[in-house]
């Protein structure tokens, strides 16, 4: 799973930005502009537009200060943004004002890949004018993500420190926190008149991670430093200043914390045992004002198709029908005497498919984790000939957020490459980390998935920074679920078990068609999505609760992996079909990458493209 998604308090200052796909993550290697600069005047209508793209892009990422930090800009480095209702409503009206813009683009005088720009810019903007009805259909904290955990980890992975003007800014936005805690609460409360509040399934995992926040020094007399304590602590450390001005830095420091991180959590906490009792345990949004339609624009954002919700549902039960039988094929080569069910339950219990919960065996875990990356890297001239410049590496979630985050995911690479693409592995439960879904989640969420694909993106010359930086799920997600699957055309998963692993995360994606519509349309209950992933797949029973939980605060958003996979693999064997001998891998690759995230609908037009040109 990317990361990186998307809806925080704190990322809904990126809202404008994420609904016209475009996503802050960074130009690794390039220096990025400001609103007011140029390289040169403009004369071609595709070089306007072009500017003018540049000129929307900029003005999205200079109104906020996040999205400048993940662009590596450090002119509003001490502050936050505003989170509150006006500021959407400004969000809203700059939407109208850059789509009004797009009307001075003579759109016939336009070379094809401007063309595709304009298109896409177009589109993104009409979606999120049009979607602005929904701005308050979301739950701003939820176990998967939310102010409450992003605050620290923006503030850990994103605010380097490389000056004392950089320490104080950090500082700056420590003092900051209690305000947008503020306008966090203020957000709940509108949601709450309106009945929008989270399942009561949330609330545990919310207050326990808020209260993580603030445990231990120097919120408590103890020797053992708090997240942030110890980081920013880290931090200053490492600057090269007197030491005398380190102090003075970590008492200033000490005191944000103190007078408005503590208070700012203690009120959110405060609030959120409030809201808990007014809580229930209707899952899907069917419960909310609109629900049904609200779930058909999700499926269709998500998916970029006009699938509808009984249509991926019936998908679903298609795909999982499927896999069950080639798992079948895999139970007779390693005979096994049993139905699937019990091999599956063997899958699941067996201590051989599980590192200990020890030190060493998460070590032994990320260590081989890196060296699957390191041989497919290895090998990658043998199915691509393009490649990002951004390296990779491994780490492991960290202990502050592990209890609620997913089991794996991908954070881009800094637009200066100050920072490589991160490939995040939870081992709070080991028995949630099987070794035989090592291999595909590596190549997921790694080489040649969502690194591959957003390094890349992030690299391309000549397609504006919207596109280099956007995000369409059904794209970005059916690419790392379809490089799951390529790998054993080059003779990998060598281990029938880890074959069986690919399939098991295969059929976990065809699961998701099946719950997510039945918990958002069919009215399925939070403990019926939960027995069907039990009943029809290998995964722990915890990976099973962690997955309907996401499908309850995400919806439509699971979705979105096997369709894209599927719509991927179609055009794949299309070309090869009509272009036989003369069908290259490579160049079906490149082709998926070269125009960065698109809608499945211009991929395939691109597709029908170049087959053409090659027959």
């Amino acid at each position: 799973m990317r990361l990186k998604t998307k809806t925080t308090l704190i990322a809904v200052a990126l809202s404008s930005l994420l609904s016209t796909s475009v996503i802050a993550h960074g130009t690794h290697g390039q220096t990025v502009m400001s609103p007011t600069e140029s390289t040169k005047k403009a004369t071609t209508e595709s070089e306007k537009a072009n500017e003018l793209f540049e000129n929307i892009f900029m003005e999205n990422v200079m109104s906020s200060p996040i999205s400048q930090t993940y662009m590596r800009i450090k002119k509003d480095y001490d502050k936050w943004g505003d989170f509150s209702e006006k500021a959407q409503d400004e969000d809203l009206a700059r939407a109208k004002k850059h789509l009004a813009q797009l009307d001075s683009i003579d759109v016939s005088k336009l070379d094809e890949q401007t063309a595709l720009s304009y298109k896409l810019m177009k589109q993104g903007l009409e979606q999120d004018i049009a979607d602005d009805k929904w701005r308050h259909h979301t739950y701003p904290v939820n176990q998967m993500y939310g102010s409450h955990t992003f605050i620290a980890t923006f503030l850990i992975n994103q605010h380097q420190v490389a000056s004392v003007s950089d320490a104080e800014a950090y500082i700056s936005r420590l003092n900051g926190v209690k305000l947008a805690s503020e306008q966090l609460v203020e957000g709940l409360k509108l949601r709450a008149d309106k009945g929008i509040i989270a399942p009561k399934f949330v609330f545990p995992y919310v207050i326990s991670d808020s209260q993580n926040i603030i445990t231990g020094a120097p919120f408590s007399d103890t020797e053992e430093k708090s997240t942030l304590w110890a980081d920013i602590n880290k931090k200053v450390a490492a600057l090269d200043a007197p030491q005398a001005k380190k102090d003075e830095l970590l008492a200033d420091a000490k005191q944000a914390l103190l007078t408005s991180v503590q208070p700012a959590y203690t009120n959110l906490i405060a609030y959120l045992n409030e809201l808990e009792k007014k809580a229930d345990t209707h899952d899907g949004v069917w419960k909310l004002p609109e629900g049904d339609d609200f779930f058909n624009m999700r499926l269709s954002r998500v998916t970029t198709t006009d699938m509808t919700s009984e249509t991926i549902h019936k998908l679903g039960l298609a795909e999982v029908a499927r896999i069950h039988d080639e798992m079948r094929a895999i139970m007779k080569k390693v005979k096994f005497d049993g139905d699937l069910q019990e091999f599956m339950a063997f899958m699941r219990d067996d201590d051989q498919f599980y590192y200990p919960d020890t030190a060493e065996g998460k070590t032994r875990y990320m260590t081989e984790a890196k060296e699957l990356i390191d041989n497919m890297e290895s090998r990658l001239d043998e199915v691509f000939n393009i490649k990002p410049k951004a390296k990779l590496i491994v780490k492991q979630v960290e202990a502050f957020r592990e209890k609620s985050a997913g089991k794996a995911f991908y954070d881009a690479p800094a637009p200066d490459g100050s920072r490589p693409g991160t490939y995040y592995a939870n081992l709070y439960d080991m028995k949630a980390m099987p070794t035989y879904q090592m291999e595909a989640l590596a190549y997921h969420e790694g080489i040649p998935g969502h690194h591959m694909q957003i390094a890349i993106a992030q690299e391309l010359e000549g397609i504006p920074k919207f596109r280099k930086y956007g995000g369409y799920t059904a794209y970005i997600e059916g690419w790392g679920l379809y490089t799951e699957y390529f790998p054993k055309e080059m003779g990998l998963y060598a281990d029938p078990y880890s074959d069986f692993g690919r399939l098991a995360m295969e059929l976990w994606r065809a699961c998701r068609l099946v719950v997510d519509t039945g918990i958002h349309s069919k009215k399925w209950t939070r403990e019926q999505g939960i027995q069907y992933y039990v009943d029809n797949t290998p995964n722990a029973e915890s990976d099973a609760i962690k997955m309907v939980e996401r499908h309850i605060v995400m919806p439509g958003q699971a979705t979105a992996y096997k369709v894209g996979m599927i719509k991927i693999l179609e055009l794949r064997e299309d070309a090869k079909k009509q272009l036989g001998d003369k069908f290259d891998i490579r160049q079906f690759h490149t082709l998926i990458l070269e125009n960065g995230p698109v809608p499945l609908d211009v991929l395939e037009a691109k597709v029908t493209d170049w087959v053409n040109a090659s027959k």
